[in-house]
Order: structure tokens, then C-alpha cells, then sequence
């Protein structure tokens, strides 16, 4: 779940500190190959094959190449063939990092097929010392976009990225 967080490569109408609604995020050389295997690791595991759901809980971590999710619970959904995961809800505190870039938020979904992060409640995404938060963030892991929406507030660090 490698991704590099390069939202600094913004225009130069992003340069105000404070903006409204929505903010469109460039990820510079964010191409994830979303085919990858996934890993989890957790303290528990429970399984549900009625529903076709796994539930970790307890310092979860999940990893997909480079990319790194931590959350304190984790629930896999699996496609119809229970053989391909289908996608992550991840809930109580999640962090996503990549090669020192992180975004932190409440709660985050991973869609695997579509290779879509949607993370969403208090949401902060940093790089070096520059800084983004809002309310919601969509990162598209296959064609290295994002958009932060809610009132979101940027800090640039000058000369940084």
C-alpha cells in the first residue's frame, strides 16, 4: 500500500492557509499497485462466514507493499468467492504512512479493486513540516490524486517540498 503524499505540488490558488469545501490534492509519484498482497497482523482475529467478514482488533496493522495502515480494529470484507478481500473498514485511530509521509484519521476505508482510501473524521495529512487537515480524504491509490474536503486548512513549510 505503498503511496507518496506529495500535496504540496498544489497551485498557487492553494497558497491561502484556510480554504472552504474542498481541496484538490496532487500526489506527485503516488502509483500503487493495488494487486499486491495485503498483510495483517493483530492481537485477535475473529471470523464470520456467514457474512464473509474477518474483524482484527488489538494494534492492528495492515500492509500492502510499502503502504502502512495502523487502527485499533480492522473488519475484512471478502468477495463472493471468500478467496479475494474486497475491502478494509478500519476504525479507532488510524494512521496511514508511506516513506515518512502520514495522514491520520478516525476512520478510513480501503476498496481494494478500486484502489480508493477514503479516510473521514479529523482527518490530518502531513509531509515534512507542511501540514493539510479537514473533515474527509479521498486518495485514489491507482492514479496518485486526492481531495480533502470539509473545512480544510493547509500550512505550507517554504522551500520544503
Amino acid at each position: 500500500m505503498a503511496f507518496r503524499l506529495g500535496f504540496l505540488v498544489l497551485t498557487l490558488s492553494l497558497s491561502a492557509a484556510v480554504a472552504e469545501a474542498q481541496q484538490k490534492i496532487a500526489f506527485g509519484d503516488l502509483n500503487q499497485d493495488t494487486t499486491q498482497p495485503v498483510q495483517v497482523t493483530a492481537d485477535q482475529l475473529a471470523v464470520n462466514n456467514a457474512d464473509g467478514t474477518a474483524v482484527f482488533t488489538g494494534n492492528v496493522v495492515v500492509t500492502q507493499g510499502e503502504m502502512k495502515l495502523a487502527a485499533g480494529e480492522v473488519k475484512v470484507s471478502y468477495g463472493a468467492e471468500q478467496s479475494q478481500i474486497e475491502s478494509l473498514i478500519a476504525s479507532g485511530g488510524v494512521t496511514v504512512t508511506n516513506l515518512g509521509d502520514a495522514a491520520e484519521a478516525m476512520e478510513a476505508v480501503y476498496t481494494i479493486d478500486s484502489g480508493v482510501i477514503v479516510l473521514s473524521g479529523d482527518v490530518l495529512l502531513t509531509q515534512g513540516g507542511s501540514a493539510m487537515a479537514g473533515q474527509k480524504l479521498t486518495i485514489n491509490l491507482k492514479d496518485g490524486t486526492g481531495v480533502m474536503e470539509g473545512r480544510v486548512t493547509t500550512t505550507f513549510q517554504p522551500g520544503g517540498n
